[in-house]
């Protein structure tokens, strides 16, 4: 095999963003030399120390690919950002999308068993949010040979998948990686989009709106061979690229760097066309979030979470024989880098991609939005609302948001924070931290005049402990004493 010489390679243009958002400023569209020396450096790092016959990588930033490269050759030529690779698991991101679609338009709820819209089923129990977040229980495998690198056709129908103990552990108990709850998931988008196959449904829901034209299930020219490379020799063995039939779902797809920096572009900012913000927001946040927040790598709904020096990174890993992927983006920072190889194993394609997202923002962090003020009419009531609030003696403070929305951060370092959205009946739902979907209330006396918060039976008040409030358990009488 011929290795070629290695070379950053242009970028793509504008890769998708949410209608409406905006993108980077023109002076900040175009990455630093010195940057763009670190990115190619770890990239030909990463090629070489996992001795991958080629990789390729990108970073995306402000909606929009700002760099490119790559290593090593495809058919004795440098990889350019048109080459198929297969991505493996990321295949998983996309069915989530189409899952989240179907819920939104109302042909499911998340909470369903999957055995009501699928017959025959070994596992109808299983809910379709414990499909999506690993935490069914089930096999992580199918059973009968290695499915990855074997025909589609030794297993035909969706009981083919499993043996004779479909479920490994209780569910909804624990997280559980399963590749064959992922081939669940198709045969569902399957069944409610009418006998449609999941690949022509997810072309034309997803794809297309996207302009990921050259993301397929098959491989389409010009495409990358997989390769096993010799541990001990630098010698190389081709590996199949077998259709895995009802396994698809779970890692079939092919793509290329440029489609794939569109679908980071839409990981990190959505596109209402495929799926709405507050979707695309529950996808991105831990099914099952540990109360304390002392966590390093988590899962969504179809995407997996990583925390980083402080950073929380939504993607996924893919893997499928003679081929690594990876796709990290993070949110905050709106920046994300793909990385792609074929190579079974060896190259740390997600390491290389966390890197690249990490180099970017230490050399070059991001230029916030300028500061707006909220958009007319404002509300004298709700501008009422805001400024220090009291959980007993612990001060907090309220304030305005967009859209009506509300903010309560602790002023004392000690306390619970969360954003809340306003509801129609005059409430607010809280979207994050320990009130996260518990009720915010505004109580008032008599007279109408605003008395506290009740905020799911926590009480604030204007004052500490104020003795004309409702404050659970009452107020002692002879009041604050020295």
């Amino acid at each position: 095999m011929t290795i070629a010489e290695s070379t950053e390679i242009s970028p793509s243009e504008a890769v998708g963003r949410e209608p409406g958002t905006a993108g980077a400023p023109d002076e900040c569209a175009e990455l630093l030399p010195q940057t763009r020396r670190a990115l190619l450096h770890r990239l030909a790092v990463g090629q070489a120390e996992g001795r991958a016959p080629s990789m390729t990588g990108a970073v995306v930033r402000g909606g929009r690919a700002v760099w490119t490269g790559a290593r090593g050759s495809v058919e004795g030529e440098v990889p350019h950002g048109d080459v198929q690779y297969r991505i493996g698991s990321l295949t998983k991101t996309f069915v989530a999308v189409l899952v989240l679609r179907l819920r939104d338009e109302g042909l499911l709820r998340l909470s369903d068993p999957v055995g009501a819209h699928l017959a025959d089923t070994p596992v109808p129990d299983a809910t379709i949010a414990q499909l999506l977040s690993h935490s069914a229980g089930l096999a992580a495998e199918p059973r009968g040979p290695w499915w990855e690198r074997t025909a589609g056709e030794l297993r035909p129908e969706p009981a083919d998948l499993f043996d004779e103990r479909p479920q490994r552990h209780p569910a909804g108990r624990r997280h559980h990686y399963s590749n064959v709850g992922y081939a669940l998931l198709g045969a569902l988008v399957e069944r409610l989009r009418g006998g449609l196959r999941w690949g022509e449904v997810l072309r034309h829901e997803v794809l297309e709106p996207l302009g990921m034209s050259r993301t397929t299930l098959s491989p389409e020219r010009p495409y990358a061979n997989g390769w096993a490379v010799y541990p001990w020799a630098d010698a190389l063995l081709p590996e199949p690229a077998a259709d895995t039939g009802l396994m698809g779902p779970a890692g079939q797809l092919w793509s290329t760097l440029q489609d794939l920096c569109r679908w980071a572009a839409f990981l990190l900012r959505g596109d209402g066309r495929v799926l709405g913000a507050a979707s695309l927001a529950e996808l991105r946040t831990p099914a099952v979030p540990p109360e304390s927040g002392a966590w390093d790598a988590g899962y969504g709904l179809g995407v997996q979470l990583l925390r980083r020096e402080g950073r929380l990174l939504v993607g996924h890993h893919g893997s499928m024989p003679g081929f690594l992927a990876a796709l990290w983006a993070d949110v905050e920072e709106d920046v994300a880098a793909v990385v792609l190889t074929n190579c079974t194993s060896g190259p740390a394609a997600g390491a290389v991609a966390t890197d690249l997202t990490g180099i970017v923002i230490a050399h070059e962090p991001r230029i916030p939005e300028p500061w707006r003020p909220l958009p007319g009419p404002l509300d004298p009531e709700l501008l009422a609302l805001t400024g220090p609030w009291y959980w007993g003696a612990n001060p907090h403070a309220l304030r305005l948001r967009a859209e009506r929305g509300l903010e309560l951060t602790p002023l004392s370092g000690a306390g619970r924070a969360s954003r809340f959205r306003a509801e129609k009946d005059g409430t607010w739902t809280g979207l994050d931290g320990y009130y996260a979907g518990e009720t915010l209330r505004v109580g008032r006396d008599r007279d109408g005049a605003v008395s506290h918060l009740d905020l799911g039976t926590f009480v604030f008040t204007r004052e500490p402990y104020e003795p004309s409030a409702p404050v659970p358990g009452g107020v002692d009488p002879d009041g604050w004493r020295v």
